[in-house]
């Protein structure tokens, strides 16, 4: 195996997962990896562990730099079995190794692994001297776990960022700014999947996410590179953390999305003349059928749009399930900053729009406005379909 070096005596030991499709229940049609990072100074530390069932790949690429019976640290940034799903594994080589983690790290390790390890619990400030290198604790609670931390090798300017910063995609490429090197043209893959992994786990928590980088900013931490867990190591760290100050203060862009599902195309009616009366205001839009699209690439779309569109024909005097299913999904991600309307249609007795309405008020929003129409949408309807896409067109470009 080819090293892979971040910096002097810091490496790359991760495992790549080409055939990662789905995870946490968004689709990851790009695959992934489970980063992990091996430091070999006068002392060797071992930066998280792979998903169980890589770990030979993990102790193959360790290997070709070290025996790993010579590790004296294995740091748990993160208990998710992603992250220490092979963390059994390297304890079995080096069961003496010491296993650094946050207080709560060590409680959901013992717990998942019931192992009688060696452990260390830091805080932020904390320190860990190898040599020539030092490694520096930061603990990121709720970044997306209570036991999340970040480590920091003082002397390289590397933040190892676990879950922070992410994406799925597996590549033979180890830095985003080769990812694109092979197409011709420009591209943004590695942004593209930021932004779907941002969107689909971290949006919950933007608050938190200004408070750690105000946080980092203060303590003076210089970075240069940053090592997440999960796909492309960035080389441009400005780049992704300018992104992220943009996503968790609910920066959108003068976007609107209509998403719906439909029984016998009336609310489909309704949502393209909804979409004609915004794209005639001259702001950009775009279409997403429940059934047609994947979810997890819909709320990707949502995080930087600025007007949401809900549509849902009644089936049992409520939501069709799809959108009941997607509202629930969407809802625990928390959307800022957002503009809502909602539409539908019905046969004998409504409901849809309500129950839609009903849902976004639990999770604290209101809509500006909703349309509901029996059976097939009339001229009339028709009309007021139109309208709703330029109020709320004309409501973002106002915003």
């Amino acid at each position: 195996m080819t090293k892979i070096e971040l910096a002097t005596g810091v490496y790359w030991v991760g495992a790549i997962d080409w055939n990662l499709r789905d995870f946490h229940g968004y689709t990851t049609p790009r695959g992934g990896t489970y980063n992990a990072y091996l430091i070999v100074d006068d002392k060797i530390a071992l930066v998280d562990t792979v998903k169980h069932g890589f770990a030979d790949e993990m102790l193959g690429r360790i290997r070709e730099i070290i025996d790993p019976v010579k590790i004296d640290y294995v740091i748990s940034n993160h208990v998710e079995m992603d992250h220490s799903g092979s963390l059994s594994d390297i304890m079995g080589i080096v069961p003496n190794a010491e296993v650094i983690c946050t207080e709560k790290g060590k409680e959901g390790l013992i717990r998942h692994f019931r192992g009688k390890w060696n452990f260390r619990a830091v805080k932020t400030g904390d320190e860990l001297k190898l040599g020539n290198k030092t490694l520096s604790f930061i603990t990121a609670p709720m970044l997306h776990w209570p036991d999340n931390m970040f480590t920091y090798l003082k002397e390289d300017k590397i933040l190892l960022s676990n879950d922070g910063f992410g994406q799925h995609l597996a590549s033979s490429f180890r830095f985003d700014e080769d990812v694109c090197s092979l197409t011709g043209y420009d591209c943004d893959i590695v942004m593209d999947e930021a932004a779907k992994y941002y969107a689909n786990i971290l949006m919950p928590f933007g608050g938190v996410i200004l408070k750690k980088i105000e946080e980092i900013q203060k303590l003076g931490i210089e970075i240069k590179m940053i090592a997440p867990s999960h796909g492309m190591i960035w080389t441009d760290p400005g780049k992704i953390i300018n992104a992220y100050l943009q996503w968790a203060k609910g920066e959108s862009k003068q976007k609107v999305l209509v998403i719906y599902d439909t029984m016998w195309n009336s609310t489909e009616t309704m949502a393209n003349d909804i979409l004609r009366g915004v794209s005639d205001s001259g702001v950009e839009v775009s279409l997403f059928h429940l059934r047609k699209t994947e979810w997890s690439e819909i709320v990707k779309e949502v995080l930087e749009s600025k007007a949401i569109l809900i549509g849902s024909p009644t089936l049992n005097n409520g939501m069709f399930p799809t959108v009941g299913g997607f509202l629930t999904y969407l809802m625990g991600l928390r959307p800022r900053n957002k503009l809502w309307a909602t539409f539908g249609s019905y046969g004998w007795a409504g409901g849809a729009v309500k129950a839609v309405n009903e849902k976004l008020k639990s999770g604290g929003y209101e809509s500006v406005e909703s349309i509901e129409v029996i059976f097939r949408p009339d001229e009339q309807d028709i009309e007021k379909c139109y309208a709703l896409g330029q109020k709320i067109a004309s409501m973002v470009k106002a915003s």
